[in-house]
């Protein structure tokens, strides 16, 4: 049994529709259907989830939401339309619809989670109705109805283990498919939250777990995830198998494929999961598998990822290593201001505290600077902001001495500066701090080094 998830482009159309259609009937092995949110049709269209919460903020003002709920309702519209379903359809989701703006929510939040989820709750009735007037029969499912149970934030919310008990007992019926909508769970008081944006692909590896599926097929837009991206690198390989660990390294520094905790369920499940496209199914598409299926990995690595939205504390003081307490003092201030740090590189008279610069405002970064110097009193303080992070990751890096050389060899042959390298201790990753006017080309320099 394989669990089949398809991203917004896939589903924003009539004609992606079809397209999907035509894999799910392609193979009886996918039963269980997760679907996304409508997206983008052209270029500067706006997704179905952009425009709920254009909506959800009309509500919250008191403001008039006629206009957005027919721009909403018109997008199922044109896909119904395409397929010439009764007009009983659009009837009830444009119910649904107009009834969020009715319900009492307890707060702000919760009401923001609840308009968000319908892109996808809308999406997969829809897309059920399609099936069935196509002559195959399928089954809408509400993941109350699934139990699947969350717990956390209304908006970031977090998957109860008490969902892998319940689906285990949820029987899959044989003659039928089962459609589910994805990025969104429930509470056990029974309130709608939502998983972090891209939460589709958090459902599909949740029930890829739960139901103990053989394969999670994740649609997208791209033949397979590529070695390098291909606004950077013109053509770049695909990678046509990767460890989960190799796409969870690969995922956290900027392959944009999968957000990087998405994965984890079908991790843990020890699920292989393909990425395919939805306009090219017959392309192979990338294979994640555990790592011990990954036997004798072709490449000397596997992927290069570069992110531009770090910025770092450079602190210097002489005998920093021999001051006791002065990382916990340093901590004491992350924890006063709320902020979490993603790396911290240190040597005996230096350290550099790398931040996810969108969780910064400047004020903070202006209070934290402050209070360091106030309270560490360095020698030397130095807030960047010019700073990218590229991770060069594959799971030979753990058995070739000669990698880490190839990659300071292509850079520093190439003038580029490198202000800090880290191999975490997982083995398989190499981390380069770099200036962000230099990340592409690095990324450039590193991939002609190993596959040029």
């Amino acid at each position: 049994m394989k669990v089949v998830k398809f991203g917004g482009s896939s589903l924003a159309t009539g004609e992606q529709f079809e397209k999907v259609i035509n894999i799910i009937e392609d193979d009886s092995e996918r039963k269980v259907i997760v679907t996304s949110a409508p997206g983008k049709r052209y270029h500067g269209d706006t997704k179905v989830t952009d425009l709920l919460i254009e909506y959800a903020n009309e509500v919250i003002e008191n403001e008039d939401h006629t206009n957005i709920i027919k721009e909403i309702i018109s997008r199922y519209h044109e896909i119904s339309d395409y397929f010439k379903l009764d007009d009983s359809v659009i009837k009830l989701l444009k119910d649904k619809l107009v009834n969020l703006a009715k319900t009492d929510f307890s707060d702000n939040e919760h009401l923001m989670a609840a308009f968000k989820a319908h892109g996808e709750f809308l999406n997969a009735i829809l897309l059920n109705e399609v099936l069935n007037a196509q002559g195959i029969k399928s089954i809408f499912v509400d993941p109350k109805k699934a139990g699947i149970i969350v717990h956390g934030k209304p908006n970031d919310a977090d998957i109860s283990p008490d969902t892998y008990r319940n689906l285990e007992n949820f029987d899959i019926p044989e003659d039928s498919r089962l459609v589910f909508p994805g990025f969104f769970g429930y509470s056990q008081d029974g309130s709608i939250f939502t998983f972090s944006r891209g939460g589709s692909d958090i459902t599909g590896a949740m029930l890829s777990r739960g139901l103990h599926a053989d394969l999670y097929e994740n649609f997208t837009d791209v033949d397979a995830i590529y070695v390098a991206n291909n606004h950077v690198v013109k053509h770049p390989q695909a990678i046509k198998k990767m460890s989960y660990r190799e796409m969870r390294e690969l995922s956290y520094a900027g392959f944009s494929v999968f957000q990087d905790e998405a994965i984890i369920p079908a991790v843990k499940g020890q699920v292989p999961v393909n990425v395919k496209n939805t306009n090219n199914p017959s392309a192979e598409g990338t294979l994640i598998v555990p790592e011990q299926f990954l036997f004798n990995p072709s490449n000397e690595i596997t992927g290069i990822a570069c992110s531009k939205r770090f910025s770092a504390l450079y602190i210097h003081r002489y005998l920093l290593n021999k001051e006791v307490g002065f990382t916990l003092k340093l901590l004491q201030l992350f924890y006063k201001y709320n902020i979490s740090y993603e790396h911290m590189p240190s040597g005996i008279d230096d350290l550099t505290v790398i931040f996810d610069r969108s969780k910064l405002d400047k004020t903070t970064i202006s209070n934290l600077c402050h209070d360091v110097k106030e309270v560490l009193q360095p020698d030397y303080l130095e807030w960047i902001d010019d700073y990218a992070i590229i991770m060069v990751v594959g799971e030979s890096i753990a058995h070739n001495v000669n990698t880490i050389g190839k990659i300071i060899d292509s850079l520093t042959n190439n003038n580029i500066a490198i202000h800090m390298i880290n191999q975490g201790a997982s083995r398989i990753s190499i981390m380069l701090g770099v200036q962000e006017s230099d990340a592409d080309e690095a990324v450039r320099q590193i991939y002609k080094k190993f596959f040029n």
